[in-house]
């Protein structure tokens, strides 16, 4: 790295200004635009997302403090809170998701050697939402409730790299279940989910998509076992069961071969029923599938945590996907950055060297070679710890 860059454009240098560009052409970002381009927009955002910044006065200021070196960190010039506020409100958010894609088509080969301990072949998904509580009377257009507002994240997450896949911002009332309808399963990976999005229809369309699912039942399952399998009761699996569904509704929604996979965990003193569309894993495989699931869980509290999406710099729904799609962006830019330039240290760790380091002429490996920080890694080295803090 050029020690004459501050650390803000050595990160920023991770990112392909060719692709960015390619983005904004593609929803023609930078019409009318005189001084304040798109790329301007994503390096103030990406800043207020990595020193949490609360609100727009709050990056005017702190921009406006540091204003002899933004010219060496990007930016064209000052940030004034009102230009940063009309380009949140009227350019397409879609020009930072697709970006944030590109960063995620990046990543995700960077882990594509973990090891989960699991003797699969196929890519292992979890599928959940998260609800964003919002002011009602400012954000009008996220009605939840009668006097709540509320928008969903509804994501999903390659299980060994912690890397979201699939994200769908919508409104606090959309069902969970709903997103399996704009859902491309890859034929042979396996999607977990909670029973939340048990829907035998739309399980049955994965199922023909060549996909697997692992979800828990309902205790008021209609189903009928044709045959038991052998099972070591002292892995704590209780039963394995081949079947059919004999619910008036649910046996002609999902009209094929099921199994049924009853679990007990002794740590929790609780009994787990699951249902899958494969045969061919074993049925404790199945149980460690779902126990897997927790990691989106975890993945939802961290960038609650850690990344500005709870609080918003505007009210409008483009202002509020753009900030979350940003907010992605910058996580998946922080995987990268830690996969290429081997970090061991969490992300939570990470993001806090990096905040208070964004205006210092220094290497970024510097800023972690020079810590006394002990390895922090969880599992395997390749997967990202977010649960390190």
């Amino acid at each position: 790295m050029n020690q004459g860059q501050t650390v803000f454009a050595q990160l920023m240098k991770f990112l392909s200004h060719d692709e960015f560009d390619r983005c904004v052409h593609r929803y023609d970002g930078n019409r009318y635009t005189k001084s304040f381009s798109c790329w301007d927009q994503f390096l103030a955002m990406a800043f207020a997302q990595l020193t949490y910044r609360e609100s727009l006065r709050d990056i005017e200021v702190c921009l406006v403090a540091q204003r002899r070196k933004l010219y060496h960190c990007g930016l064209s010039g000052p940030v004034r809170r009102s230009s940063l506020a009309d380009a949140n409100e009227s350019r397409n958010w879609r020009i930072y998701a697709d970006f944030a894609r590109t960063l995620i088509d990046i990543a995700r080969p960077l882990y594509g050697d973990t090891d989960l301990g699991l003797d699969l072949e196929g890519t292992i998904y979890a599928l959940d939402a998260t609800t964003i509580d919002l002011c009602l009377s400012m954000f009008p257009w996220a009605k939840f409730r009668r006097a709540k507002g509320a928008i969903k994240l509804h994501t999903m997450i390659e299980i060994h790299s912690s890397i979201p896949v699939f994200i769908d911002i919508t409104h606090g009332k959309v069902h969970d279940v709903s997103v399996l309808d704009l859902l491309i399963p890859e034929p042979g990976s396996f999607l977990v989910m909670d029973r939340g999005y048990l829907d035998f229809a739309r399980l049955y369309a994965v199922h023909r998509a060549l996909a697997f699912f692992v979800i828990r039942a309902k205790n008021n399952l209609q189903f009928q076992r044709q045959y038991s399998h052998p099972l070591d009761k002292s892995t704590g699996v209780r039963s394995d069961q081949t079947g059919f569904l004999t619910g008036q509704h649910t046996s002609k929604r999902y009209p094929v071969s099921l199994r049924r996979v009853t679990y007990y965990s002794e740590e929790t003193d609780k009994r787990f029923v699951f249902l899958t569309n494969n045969f061919s894993v074993t049925p404790l495989t199945v149980a460690s599938l779902y126990r897997y699931r927790w990691q989106i869980e975890l993945f939802f509290k961290w960038i609650k945590q850690h990344l500005r999406i709870k609080r918003f710099f505007g009210t409008s729904i483009n202002s509020v996907k753009t900030q979350i799609w940003i907010g992605v962006s910058v996580y998946v830019l922080i995987a990268i950055i830690k996969k290429r330039l081997g970090l061991d240290q969490s992300l939570y760790t990470i993001l806090q060297i990096l905040s208070l380091s964004l205006f210092e002429k220094k290497p970024i490996l510097s800023l972690f070679e020079a810590s006394d920080y002990e390895s922090e890694t969880a599992g395997s080295p390749n997967q990202l710890n977010l649960w390190e803090i």
